[in-house]
């Protein structure tokens, strides 16, 4: 076991689940560079994280529950990672490391819960959800796309997986040259929808494919043409990390480097293809929703040969592993346990370990924030995980064991099992339910952002995170949660477009042609008037048929306020919120 602490680079895929490798079985995935890196490494097989995107971000970063960190959902409000937690960057960086991201944050697109006020020296990343979310620069579409660097929108050249591995490389290459040790996370957003992906990749993968379909179950054609394109994001992705690991064999620093792979939560399609013998996916308890791939490489140590480690582990081990190997104290509160030992062959996971999975789920079809929103967390909502045994929802009992796809209820036959596991939930809601739906609040008006610019991605309890929601007008409202920094004139401009877009409030867009595919038309609006209210007032502006956004100037007290606002039509009817606002203080 090396005695110098590693290097670390942390890659993880979004929306691949467990099946979409070929080292597990997959018939018709292309992923050697994967499956090679499977066979070098200690491989932990009943590995969970969340079913959702953000919340296993949240627990990976911070070593802490989702319902304790305040990052529980991928929209609606809670996306924000509580500020006052320290991340895994920020304990690498007090380490002596030097840290970077290059790709998906999704923990908060404004400060106080950006990449840069969360540990990260070097910052390259988009906002929200996706590449194309509401928030991400207008019709970004994977090709030669603008990204949040350091601070600062800019355009790179070349396809957004290849982009965040060639910046992780060159940022790797300076550190090295520097003598510095690192620790570079790598979120990619492949294979994350859309499914947009280059040529050479989709037909590589429709040829094997064609090859090998005939061990899958029969697919409709739309869904085998999304499953290949799935599947060749995944490819594209594989060949960038056989490149990376070339790189890091040329520049010397393979041995001491810890690699570490693994997924943000079940597949988006493995139910329907592959999913490894198991029932779900993304989204779900089921445990194809969270049972996800995780695989540790680090020759320095030892940790170069496959091996399997059974035993019940989770994303919120990782912080407290990393910190045992690279020398610095995670924080004591943590949920995960340190696997050091057990990567050392020195142990295995507790035998008796029991698991929570619990998230906010998605408000779908909300219109307007409800108090009964299915993105209120609720102790019922949860999935326990102990040994062979898995409790749904506190109404049915799984053994994976006699039966992996969970078709049979049999908590009837093992009443002494679901009450050690439902007395494990009782204990678990009991600390988390305090915190467990505070919602956080974004800070405007502060020095280190002004202006803001907010978006419906944060807006309370409703779901609209996407470009394509913007383009056809959805009917939704909520408000934000805001904090103002400091006492003074803000000005809040309302938009329906985002500035890049050039279009006017009550303007409708063609079509748009992309690199590998076509964006909707977008409807017009009848906008004629907008509200404001703040801080118990209300504002209000009549617009004209040219104009592209209603401004409007509030004196605010320092604190806490709710921010709403509205797109009313010619009689005064409301028709959506804005979706963007730009919040910026004019002074003291």
């Amino acid at each position: 076991m090396s005695s110098a602490p590693p290097n670390v680079i942390l890659i993880i895929t979004d929306d691949q689940g467990y099946g979409d490798l070929a080292c597990h079985g997959n018939p018709v995935a292309l992923t050697p560079h994967l499956d090679r890196l499977y066979a070098e490494s200690v491989r932990f097989t009943d590995f969970h994280a969340a079913p959702m995107c953000t919340p296993t971000r949240g627990q990976l970063l911070t070593g802490l529950d989702a319902a304790r960190n305040g990052a529980l959902n991928v929209s609606s409000g809670r996306t924000l990672l509580r500020p006052e937690l320290p991340t895994l960057a920020d304990l690498f960086r007090g380490a002596g490391y030097r840290t970077g991201i290059f790709g998906k944050w999704h923990l908060g697109d404004n400060y106080p819960y950006r990449p840069q006020d969360r540990g990260f020296e070097e910052s390259l990343w988009f906002p929200s959800s996706h590449i194309s979310s509401l928030p991400d620069y207008w019709e970004n579409d994977y090709f030669d796309d603008v990204y949040c660097h350091n601070g600062t929108r800019q355009r790179f050249a070349g396809y957004c997986t290849e982009v965040f591995f060639d910046q992780a490389m060159q940022w790797i290459g300076d550190r090295h040259r520097q003598g510095e040790r690192f620790f570079a996370y790598l979120p990619t957003n492949a294979p994350h929808a859309p499914l947009w992906v280059p040529q050479e990749d989709r037909l590589a993968v429709e040829a094997y494919f064609a090859a090998h379909e005939h061990e899958l179950p029969e697919l409709k054609p739309a869904l085998r043409a999304s499953i290949i394109r799935f599947l060749a994001m995944i490819r594209n992705l594989d060949s960038h990390l056989g490149r990376l690991r070339d790189f890091l064999a040329e520049q010397g620093l393979a041995e001491n480097t810890l690699l570490l792979f693994m997924t943000d939560n079940g597949s988006t399609f493995g139910q329907n293809y592959y999913n490894a013998r198991m029932r779900g996916n993304k989204c779900s308890l089921w445990e194809g929703g969270h049972r996800v791939p995780c695989f540790v490489h680090w020759p320095a140590a030892g940790l170069a040969e496959g091996r399997d480690v059974g035993g019940l582990t989770e994303v919120q081990d990782i912080l407290p592993t990393l910190a045992e190997f690279c020398g610095f104290a995670a924080p004591a509160s943590g949920d995960g346990i340190s696997l050091a030992p057990v990567l050392r062959g020195e142990a295995l996971p507790p035998e008796d370990r029991m698991l929570v999975v619990n998230y906010s789920r998605m408000p779908g079809e909300l219109d307007y924030p409800s108090p009964d929103s299915p993105s209120i967390v609720r102790r019922h909502g949860s999935a326990v995980l102990w040994q062979r045994w898995r409790l749904i929802e506190e109404n049915a009992l799984y053994d994976l064991d006699s039966d992996p796809l969970q078709q049979t209820n049999v908590i009837a036959d093992h009443p002494e099992v679901a009450q050690a596991m439902q007395c494990h939930l009782n204990a678990w809601w009991t600390a988390v339910e305090p915190v467990a739906n505070e919602l956080q609040r974004i800070i405007v008006g502060s020095d280190q952002e002004n202006p803001s610019q907010l978006t419906a991605c944060e807006w309370v309890d409703v779901f609209v995170d996407q470009q394509q929601q913007v383009r056809v007008g959805v009917r939704k409202n909520s408000y934000w949660h805001l904090e103002v920094a400091q006492a003074g004139d803000y000005e809040f401009e309302l938009r329906r477009w985002p500035a890049e877009s050039g279009l006017a409030l009550g303007e409708a867009c063609d079509p748009t042609p992309v690199t590998d595919g076509e964006l909707c038309a977008g409807e017009a609006l009848p906008i004629a008037r907008a509200r404001l209210f703040v801080d118990g007032r209300t504002l209000v502006r009549p617009l004209a048929p040219g104009d592209a956004s209603a401004t409007f100037t509030v004196k605010l007290a320092a604190g806490p306020v709710l921010l709403h606002t509205w797109f009313d039509d010619a009689q005064h009817r409301p028709l959506c919120g804005a979706y963007y606002v730009q919040v910026k203080r004019l002074g003291s």
